[in-house]
């Protein structure tokens, strides 16, 4: 690995330029681009001011991988694949890691934000805090700029001296500028030019497997990529992998949106992950992704050519979650993992699909005691093969494989009163909990929202005296406030402002049905709703909690 520094123009004029070395490129690897017109403002209001701006990471291979060009002109509505290059084994320079940044300097300095031109305002600079902005910079229609605003990329391309360029923009000017903004101009255009033609600040690390393949393989290259940029956009191998999908199979990029929209739309959140381990796994290839995998043009093949019966199961199964099992939301599915081994039945054996017995035992068994978080790929493959052996789905079998694998699937007590607000799990116990809520609203802002029963803000006002300092301390700390006993499923109608808000239990109780009481699990005596009472309130509530999930408890044998 090498590190190398460049100016920032030249780095520009060498995206996409084939006569620079073979170029700099996107490998399809690499997620859209999503900066924003601030975003890349505040980035050459960056290099201005001489902050460093990382390091980026680039890959100079021969390899056959797909890529595509660098934009210059950006608008919203372009499609990437218009920007797809052929493949060749040629060398080319592979960005790994920097490409918003790139990006945005080749549509400032060579190009066009929805047909905005960047311009700088040769008057700014003055001191300002850390957060603010300094230089200011802004996409301007070419036609609606004046002065002190100008072109940046004429500024930057321009083969006069820093001196003349400001020179000539203070002549143009004069009537208008006194001494201090003449030399204002002077600094900025000396500074532009110093920090983007001058300067080596563009520091990248180049990983070189040109003349030894073997140096950087491609399952390197994958794992230093998903670690590269592991602090922003989550990234897996499945980007890499679906991108030599996408080079045997042009319709790939689509027929997999198209699939995810239909799978969402209930307000889930499956992923192009989940969706190629899935057809791995559906194939006989195994769960655990390797770049090899799909380099076979058999298993390219067979994912192109039974792309419909494989969606129709994953259809299907998404289905069989909304419908009878009341998780009809990402927020109650902590692993879409699970489903797998259901829906690899269901692509096997489509005509015994609804003879399963328990599924839903299954499904939430599995989901509340995270049996398949973590790594689960050779799981996976074992529940597969098990029932593909056995021709049939049967739930205690599988849950002895599970066991086998060390993993837990005990549900008791503490499984279901460890839950605390704002775990995924807790989400989970509500949608069994509350069966009857209507978990597809109209409106994101719609969902059925968890509220404390005894308010935070009532909780937190009782205090006691520490006898060894004297300070008042809090009585009920953040896990004695979160936990499950004191949370309940509300509408967004009855807890928004003119509902419930902050309305203590024996105020907010008072005047509600006796079905009511029953749906949130509340005890009956209405002294348990005074704030002195809270905590009789709470162990007679966790008493009604697990009567309500005996059954899912109770399921527990030493059969299973």
């Amino acid at each position: 690995m090498r590190n190398r520094t460049e100016t920032v123009r030249k780095m520009v004029t060498y995206l996409n330029n084939v006569e620079e070395n073979g170029g700099f490129w996107l490998p399809n690897i690499q997620r859209n681009f999503v900066w924003s017109e601030e975003q890349i403002q505040r980035l050459f209001d960056s290099i201005m001011r001489e902050y460093p701006i990382s390091t980026l990471l680039v890959w100079r291979t021969r390899s056959l991988i797909k890529r595509r060009k660098f934009i210059d002109n950006y608008k919203h509505a372009l499609k990437f694949v218009d920007f797809y290059v052929p493949e060749d084994n040629n060398t080319k320079l592979l960005v790994l890691d920097g490409q918003q940044r790139l990006q945005s300097l080749f549509i400032g300095l060579k190009g066009s934000f929805e047909k905005k031109e960047l311009f700088f305002d040769v008057l700014s600079g003055d001191i300002v805090s850390p957060e603010d902005i300094r230089f200011n910079f802004k996409f301007m229609e070419p036609n609606s700029a004046s002065f002190p605003w100008f072109k940046f990329k004429d500024i930057i391309f321009n083969e006069r001296q820093y001196n003349q360029i400001s020179r000539s923009i203070i002549r143009e000017n004069q009537a208008t500028l006194d001494g201090e903004q003449e030399d204002k101009i002077e600094d900025n255009i000396a500074r532009a030019i110093q920090q983007f033609c001058t300067a080596d600040i563009l520091v990248y690390q180049e990983l070189d497997s040109t003349d030894d393949a073997e140096t950087y393989r491609e399952d390197d290259i994958v794992e230093i990529f998903i670690r590269a940029n592991a602090g922003g956009t989550r990234l897996g191998k499945s980007d890499l992998l679906f991108s030599l999908l996408i080079s045997a199979w042009e319709d790939a990029d689509e027929k997999m949106e198209e699939l995810l929209g239909e799978l969402n739309k209930s307000d889930y959140d499956f992923n192009r992950d989940f969706i190629l381990k899935t057809c791995l796994s559906l194939l006989g290839k195994g769960a655990r992704y390797e770049v090899k995998k799909f380099r076979d043009e058999g298993t390219l093949k067979n994912i192109i050519e039974k792309w419909e019966p494989i969606s129709e199961a994953i259809r299907e199964v998404k289905d069989f979650l909304y419908e009878k099992t009341f998780l009809r939301t990402d927020r109650a599915v902590s692993s879409y993992l699970s489903l797998i081994p259901i829906i690899y039945f269901r692509y096997h054996f489509p005509d015994r699909w609804n003879s399963i017995q328990h599924l839903d035992d299954y499904v939430l068994r599995t989901l509340i005691t995270g049996a398949f978080s973590g790594t689960p790929d050779s799981l996976i493959d074992m529940c597969t093969r098990h029932i593909l052996d056995k021709q049939e789905f049967n739930i205690d079998e599988l849950f002895g494989i599970i066991r086998n694998n060390g993993r837990n699937l005990e549900i008791n007590k503490d499984t279901i009163l460890g839950q605390y607000y704002g775990s995924k799990e807790s989400h989970l116990i509500f949608n069994l909990w509350y069966k009857r809520f209507n978990y597809a609203p109209a409106y994101e802002s719609n969902l059925p929202q968890v509220d404390h029963i005894f308010p935070q803000s009532l909780l937190q006002s009782i205090r006691d005296v520490n006898p060894k300092t004297g300070y008042s301390i809090l009585r009920y700390k953040k896990e004695a406030r979160d936990q499950i006993a004191n949370l309940m499923l509300l509408t967004a109608q009855e807890n928004g402002a003119s509902g419930k808000s902050d309305t203590p239990p024996h105020i907010w109780f008072e005047d509600k049905p006796e079905c009511y009481l029953d749906l949130h699990l509340i005890p009956k005596e209405k002294e348990l709703w005074k704030l002195e009472n809270y905590e009789c309130f709470l162990e007679k509530r966790k008493e009604l909690i697990c009567q309500k999930f005996e059954h899912l408890i109770q399921r527990e044998s030493p059969s299973l």
